[in-house]
């Protein structure tokens, strides 16, 4: 086994423990089922999503995730974080607060159904994109990195069909640049401690320098969207 491959599975029994330790602390998204509800009562219930998260859930602000094509059960799983209410300084908290269980469902599968489209900002230089790729595709052994990949999927999308115990992890293709980085901040900081992957996510991202942050989520915006 390499290490990258190692450093990678670790974390992820590290992550199994914790969670096992603490369940009343944290929602266990080792196995998760995969999300069924109504796409048209998702689409009535999104209307006020679109002031962030733009016309079908592909945000233009870059400091604002794109939602259009994420994966159901990874957004589900967010929706349910925000609605514990244990960021209340996110504006989401008190959004996901009134939502039932059916409502989550719903926002879910619609924002799974969007067509995700292209990012209009200008690729960037391809010394970036090189160290982004090598990082996403093999991690950095000497910083004890793992590789993205891992989790999110050899082409970004999220893991294979049918992979029970990664259903909870996103895509990261064509995702926005500025909300990728503070994403990775946020977990670095230890902000994001919902989860059992947040907790796989503090870890990794503790490996990472800011350099090593903006290459990443250069490369992943830089992306096309996948084909559907």
């Amino acid at each position: 086994m390499n290490r990258p491959t190692s450093l990678l599975l670790g974390a992820l029994l590290l992550a199994g423990g914790c969670a096992s330790a603490h369940a009343a602390s944290y929602i266990d998204q080792r196995r998760v089922d995969a999300v069924q509800g109504d796409v048209a009562a998702g689409a009535a219930k999104a209307t006020v999503c679109v002031a962030c998260h733009g016309p079908n859930g592909n945000a233009i602000v870059p400091a604002f995730p794109r939602l259009a094509g994420q994966r159901a059960e990874y957004l589900a799983g967010e929706l349910h974080k925000f609605k514990r209410g244990t960021r209340p300084e996110s504006p989401m908290t008190a959004l996901a607060m009134p939502l039932t269980d059916e409502d989550i469902r719903n926002l879910a599968v619609y924002f799974a159904a969007q067509t995700h489209t292209p990012s209009t900002l200008p690729p960037p230089d391809s010394q970036t994109l090189a160290r982004g790729e090598a990082l996403y595709r093999q991690g950095d052994p000497a910083r004890g990195a793992p590789p993205c990949q891992g989790c999110h999927g050899a082409d970004a999308t999220g893991p294979e069909a049918g992979a029970e115990h990664y259903r909870a992890w996103p895509s990261l293709r064509g995702q926005n640049g500025d909300y990728l980085v503070q994403r990775l901040q946020n977990y670095r900081d230890g902000k994001l401690k919902d989860s059992s992957n947040d907790f796989v996510m503090h870890g990794v991202a503790q490996t990472l320098d800011e350099p090593s942050m903006r290459a990443l989520a250069s490369y992943l915006s830089s992306l096309p969207p996948a084909s559907r």
